[in-house]
Order: structure tokens, then sequence, then C-alpha cells
């Protein structure tokens, strides 16, 4: 079972106490997930859906709202499409427009949802009736993504309203003949988990993103000291080709004493960093301190190497 089903399956089984919020919820849903259809004097909406527990969760609203009793059709899954479709239709006429009117599916041409449902606990079951009838989410092992589908670019805009109203910034991108609607962040996909009831998805979301987080965050720090600790070797190495150098051209006892001191100790201890190294010396010299006797020691290099390129030396 895929995350956004473990969603769906645990906001089926949530019912708002409000009779406004159940009202809301299916509006969303049928606004999501329904098509118009036409004939006998009026309207009706047919509903499609691969999720048992929604399609239950629908019928049981219409009955209970409109006092109608949707025909249902299930088609079995096969080989190539295992899921079972289930689709709901209130057939058209009179009964099914006044219904359909009194949810704010028409007219087609005017979608006021966001007029119609005002109150915080409305809007939370509005987002949820919208996950149920044309959301997704990915798994929380992956990228962080959760998006609404729909056809309608006014919907997609109400949408984007009902998720301000959580401060949530969706946005709106357009893919083939669909409008979506997403988040990107795991703060907002957790959050709208949590605003539409979505617990045990939530807390699993969060568990995993703060393992996440930690790995990462471990990730950070060891590419960080393996980073710095390449530099270290860097130098140090360079430091040692410099004093081999000087070494075999003029010897170190031609060097000034603290120059002499900082080479012998860097051929002493090749691999040790800058900061221990300088901690070896008599008088405790900074990192700094040391740091500068080899710049000296390179520029002397610098020269030597010059001065044999000068005479065709290698």
């Amino acid at each position: 079972m895929s995350f956004a089903e473990q969603v769906k399956d645990e906001l089926a089984r949530v019912v708002p106490t409000e009779v406004e919020a159940r009202r809301s919820e299916l509006t969303a849903l049928l606004r999501m997930g329904g098509s118009l259809v036409m004939g006998n004097g009026g309207a009706g909406i047919r509903f499609v859906t691969h999720h048992n527990p929604t399609a239950r969760k629908m019928l049981t609203y219409v009955k209970a709202t409109g006092g109608i009793v949707p025909q249902v059709m299930v088609r079995r899954g096969n080989k190539l499409r295992k899921k079972n479709v289930y689709t709901l239709t209130i057939l058209p006429g009179p009964i099914g427009q006044r219904f359909l009117e009194e949810l704010g599916l028409l007219p087609v041409t005017e979608i006021r949802d966001d007029e119609m449902f005002r109150g915080r606990e409305v809007r939370r079951a509005y987002l949820a009736g919208a996950f149920l009838g044309g959301g997704s989410v990915n798994r929380p092992q992956g990228d962080y993504h959760l998006e609404f589908v729909t056809e309608s670019i006014a919907f997609a805009t109400t949408l984007v309203s009902m998720l301000k109203t959580f401060r949530l910034q969706g946005r709106i991108v357009e893919r083939k003949d669909d409008y979506i609607v997403y988040l990107k962040t795991g703060e907002s996909v957790a959050r709208l988990l949590q605003i539409m009831g979505a617990d045990q998805a939530l807390l699993e979301f969060e568990n995993v993103r703060v393992l996440k987080d930690m790995r990462n965050q471990v990730n950070r720090v060891v590419n960080c000291e393996t980073a710095n600790l390449q530099k270290t070797v860097d130098a140090a190495v360079r430091q040692l080709r410099d004093i081999e150098l000087i070494r075999s051209v003029q010897s170190l006892h031609t060097l000034p004493p603290r120059l002499k001191e900082a080479a012998e100790l860097r051929l002493a201890h090749p691999d040790v960093p800058l900061r221990e190294l300088a901690g070896y010396t008599d008088k405790k010299m900074t990192k700094s301190g040391l740091y500068h006797r080899f710049r000296k020691l390179s520029d002397l290099a610098d020269v030597l190497r010059a001065q044999a390129q000068d005479r065709g030396e290698s």
C-alpha cells in the first residue's frame, strides 16, 4: 500500500461532527473527482474512484445530506489494472440538480466555495475531501511532495485560498490538461496532514522526517570533516615537497632558526594538522605563526624552482 493510500484510508474514517463540515467535504470530494451528467430535465454527477473507503464515505454522505441513493457500479480489476473501479452516479434530473445546487456545484461557471465554507473546521474538512477526491503524497522516505490534481483553474485557485487559511502557500503548475496545486517542503506537508486529520500518517511522516534530517546532518558533518581532512593532507604534502626541495638544494642548516624548526617539525610529523603541530614547538607557537613560517618556506622553494628553471634544470 502506498503512503497516499494510507492517508486516504485514514481520512475516509474521519467524520466531522459539524454538518457544515461534512457538507464542505462532500462538495470538495465531488468537485475534485466528479463529472456532471445531464438528462431528464436536470443535472446529475458521476464520481469515479479506485479507493473503496472513499466510495463508501461519499455514498454515506450523499444519503445523509440529500436523501438520495446513488447508483453504484463496480468494475473488477484485471491483470493490468488490479484495483477495482467504483462509479457512483447521482442520476440527472430535478432532484439531482437541486442537490448539486445546494452543494454549490451548480452553476458550473461559478465556484464560490471559499465564500460558502468559511470556518476553520469546515475548511479542514474541505481540504480532506479534495485530497480524497484527487490528492496524492510521496512516501516520506523520498522527496517531500503533496499535490491536488484538477482540470479547473478556478478550483485550483480555490484550493490555494483554502490552504492560505492555515498559512500554507500552495503553488499552481499546469501539467498537460490539468492544474496541480502542490506543497514541496516537509514542514508544509506535515502541517497539511495534521490539518486534514491524518494523525497516524503524520506520526509516520514525522518519524521518517526526523531520521532523514538527522542522517542529512550527519552526512553534512562527515562531508565537512572529510573536506577539512583533505585540505590538511594537501597542505602537508605541499609543505613536505617544499622542504625536501630546500634540503636537497641548500640544506636545512642554512635556514633561519625559526624556519629550520618548522621544517624539521613537518618532516618529523608529516600527517599532523597545523594546529596540533604548533603545539609541538618549544614556545607553544600559534597555528597562525606556524602557518606564516611555512609560507616563507614555500616562497623560498618557489625561488629555488625559478632558479633551477633558469639554469635549465628540472
